[in-house]
This record gives structure tokens, C-alpha cells and sequence, in this order.
């Protein structure tokens, strides 16, 4: 299956699947480009590193985020792309119908709690450490035009311990993800589930 890959920074998540594509874990999947919304990150390098095209989609020169989100689709229709991976996009796309069942993403949090406008990146775990909660996780869903919201894939859960601050919280979230957004991605390219009228059913397969 085709991927493309939407980033705006450090491109930790890209990283990840490319070395379970290269490594054989992930042998279902070929990323056909690199979106980012930014110029200059690290996440760029990344992907030119292993070969894989990037377009550079700037949100500050596209002015409103319709123009954004046209310039992103046109990407990946460019490039027949048949699955997107959001892999820390920080600005919203707002993709069009036929991409409908065809957009990951993951929180670092388990949805529905902590999610919505503004709570990305150590929001998340600075909002779940000030709750008091006793475990945070990640969550991979199929995206829809709300924030974090859509059916859910998989979580995975992990422990919120005494000492916890937003950093300690946020490496071991990580791992989670570096596991969670695979196995999610594994589940939709090999037909196990699919989407169908916003309700996730078995494939085929």
C-alpha cells in the first residue's frame, strides 16, 4: 500500500516506519512521499536520507487553510497515494471526500480523554499529569475533520508513576507509539479492518 506522510519537526515517528519497512516488520506498505509543513526540519532530512520524495507545504505562505490543504492533497494525489500517515502535523488539512477512510493518526493520550484543539505534543501530558491520572497511552485512529476524533483503531496503555513529569511521561508514551502506530498501519494494509461508513468492520482478509 502507498503511503504518504504528513510531518511538521523531528520526524521520530517517520523514522520508526521506515526502519520497520526496511527491516521487513512492516512489508505491506511503501512510502511514496514526505509532507511537511515546515522548511528546515529534521524530519526532512530523514526521508531524503532514505531516498523517499519530499514536498515542502508551508502553512505560512498558503494564507488561509483551505489554500494549506489543497497544496497538501495535491501531493499526495500526485504521487497515487493510497493511505496518509499523520506523523505530527501541527496544522490542520482538511482532506477531501475520497480521502474519507484513508487518514491515520495518533495522540498521545487515550481519547477520548485529553484530545481536541490545542492539546498536542506536551499539552497532552502536562493535561494528564495534572488530572491526576494513574495511565496515559496513545491512541491510532482514522481521522475525520474534528480534532482527534474518529473510530479508533488500537491503544495502548502505559503507567503514569510517582515522580512523572511532562518529559518522563512523554518518553515512555513514546514507546508505545513506536509499537501502537505499526501494528495499526499493519491492520489497514493487510485488509484485517477497514472503513465503512464510519464504523470500523473486518476485510477481507
Amino acid at each position: 500500500m502507498r503511503l504518504g506522510v504528513l510531518i511538521s519537526g523531528s520526524g521520530r515517528t517517520l523514522k520508526n516506519l521506515i526502519e520497520r519497512i526496511g527491516d521487513g516488520r512492516l512489508p505491506e506498505v511503501a512510502i511514496q512521499v514526505v509532507v511537511s509543513s515546515k522548511a528546515g526540519v529534521a524530519g526532512i532530512d530523514i526521508a531524503r536520507g532514505a531516498g523517499i520524495p519530499v514536498a515542502v507545504v508551508e502553512r505560512a505562505k498558503t494564507r488561509t487553510d483551505s489554500a494549506f490543504s489543497r497544496a497538501v492533497t495535491r501531493e499526495l494525489v500526485e504521487r497515487d497515494v493510497e493511505l496518509v500517515v499523520m506523523a505530527g502535523l501541527i496544522h490542520r488539512w482538511e482532506f477531501p471526500p475520497e480521502f474519507q477512510g484513508r487518514v491515520l493518526n495518533i495522540h498521545p493520550a487515550l481519547l477520548p480523554k485529553f484530545g481536541g484543539k490545542g492539546l498536542y505534543g506536551h499539552r497532552v501530558h502536562e493535561a494528564v499529569l495534572a488530572a491526576g491520572e494513574r495511565e496515559s497511552g496513545c491512541t491510532v485512529h482514522f481521522a475525520d475533520h474534528e480534532y482527534d476524533h474518529g473510530p479508533v483503531i488500537l491503544q495502548l496503555r502505559v503507567p503514569v508513576r510517582p515522580g512523572d513529569d511532562p518529559e518522563t511521561l512523554a518518553a515512555r508514551v513514546f514507546e508505545a507509539e513506536l509499537q501502537a502506530y505499526p501494528e495499526a498501519i499493519h491492520r489497514v494494509a493487510s485488509g484485517q479492518i477497514r472503513l465503512i461508513r464510519g464504523r470500523i468492520v473486518p476485510g477481507s482478509k
